[in-house]
């Protein structure tokens, strides 16, 4: 547990509860996964109420970036520092959306880890839960599968990179092999969705595909800092400044 609740240091993203939330807010990730649940269709409302959408698939682009940057973060950053993996299995899982965009907090049943390293890591953070969700957000929203992959895998990329922006921080390239390690055979083809790269002293995300964000009235034609619609080296010189307009 003392090892879990340290990661909070890094960056806001990696605090998790520990024990069983209590209160309707809090929303069991196995049945956030279940097909047609009323879960599932909060988040997505929070989001498209926080960003004013045009379309269905916009909104679930938008609500996985968000929602895959914070959910499994810790377990993440876990696993990069420590080679353990938090049994974040759905069942074991809870989400307690923000009033705006994504997940305002996480809680675990108990702090225990799982046998196995990397491929366990695979298990519970993408083949249980957010590829699964993405299946079901392209069946309710017809949003292409690269697509919502591609929030997946920038989620998962900020799992990487957060701890390298706060006072507190982990060395960059330390972190950057752990995500190439992690990317390498993800599942889901996630390694060629984007690439992790040290820019400013920090690790940034550069992104293949869009999140559509710019088209919801909050965006306002605005591109976020990793968005493939801005040339890879205007992205890069953006980092490297300090000057990237939004991250996920």
């Amino acid at each position: 547990m003392t090892a879990v609740a340290a990661l909070a240091k890094y960056a806001p993203r990696y605090r998790v509860e520990i024990g069983e939330p209590t209160g309707s807010e809090w929303l069991r990730v196995d049945r956030i996964l279940e097909p047609g649940s009323p879960e599932l269709t909060e988040l997505l409302k929070r989001d498209d109420e926080a960003s004013r959408h045009r379309t269905a698939h916009a909104n679930a682009l938008s609500m996985m970036s968000f929602y895959a940057g914070r959910a499994p973060a810790t377990a993440l950053l876990l696993w990069a520092l420590e080679g353990h993996v938090l049994d974040i299995r759905p069942q074991n899982l809870w989400v307690r959306p923000h009033d705006g965009h994504g997940i305002a907090a996480v809680a675990v049943r108990s702090a225990d880890f799982l046998p196995g390293g990397l491929e366990t890591l695979y298990d519970v953070v993408l083949r249980q839960h957010l590829l699964p969700l993405s299946e079901e957000l392209q069946r309710r929203t017809r949003a292409g599968l690269r697509q919502v992959y591609g929030g997946v895998a920038a989620g998962c990329a900020m799992g990487f990179c957060a701890a390298t922006r706060e006072e507190v921080t982990v060395e960059p390239g330390y972190l950057l092999e752990r995500w190439q390690t992690f990317a390498a055979k993800a599942p889901g083809g996630l390694g060629r969705l984007g690439d992790v790269e040290v820019a400013g002293g920090k690790l940034v995300y550069l992104r293949n595909t869009c999140c559509l964000y710019y088209t919801s009235e909050s965006g306002n034609g605005t591109l976020c800092g990793s968005c493939c619609l801005t040339p890879r080296a205007d992205r890069r010189t953006a980092y490297e400044s300090g000057r990237p307009i939004l991250t996920v």
